[in-house]
């Protein structure tokens, strides 16, 4: 079966999320796209960088911004391996994206739906239209091995 622009897309981000497992980080991974190109990119840092702030989406929207030269995302669809936290929700917000889409749905922490839905609050200056369970299965796998791997005190990698 023949694969929707969404998942081509999002599996961009997954090689993103890969490139986090590898250094042994929480495999989440983004890329914003505007006019068929990839803008931004980015994938978890957190432990790396020692920035609980380092958040695959926060990186990509970073580089987004910078190469656009603008600190609105206008026309931009980003891509993430995961629903958003709270705090990359509200960048996401913040820099005015116009589309989210993510795979793997957050039970803990999602904050596009699931928890909460910032990127859908009328009550903020910006609306993000937001697509869910993309490639879900892929996303959520990589998680899930992550997790389960650490908990049988590998590195993270399986």
């Amino acid at each position: 079966m023949p694969m929707t622009p969404h998942e081509t897309w999002m599996k961009y981000a997954i090689r993103e999320a890969e490139r986090a497992l590898d250094r042994q980080e929480v495999p989440v991974g983004c890329i914003i796209v505007r006019d068929n190109k990839i803008i931004g990119k980015g994938y978890n840092q957190t432990e790396t960088l020692k920035d609980p702030t380092a958040h695959a989406e926060i990186i990509a929207i970073t580089a987004a911004a910078a190469q656009l030269q603008s600190k609105f995302l206008e026309g931009c669809t980003l891509f993430v391996t995961l629903e958003p936290c709270a705090m990359c929700a509200g960048a996401i917000v913040l820099a005015k994206v116009p589309t989210l889409v993510f795979g793997a749905y957050d039970p803990k922490a999602g904050a596009c739906g699931t928890l909460y839905t910032i990127t859908g609050d009328t009550r903020l200056n910006h609306t993000v239209h937001t697509i869910g369970g993309v490639l879900d299965t892929e996303c959520g796998a990589l998680l899930r091995d992550f997790f389960h791997t650490k908990r049988s005190g590998g590195n993270g990698r399986g």
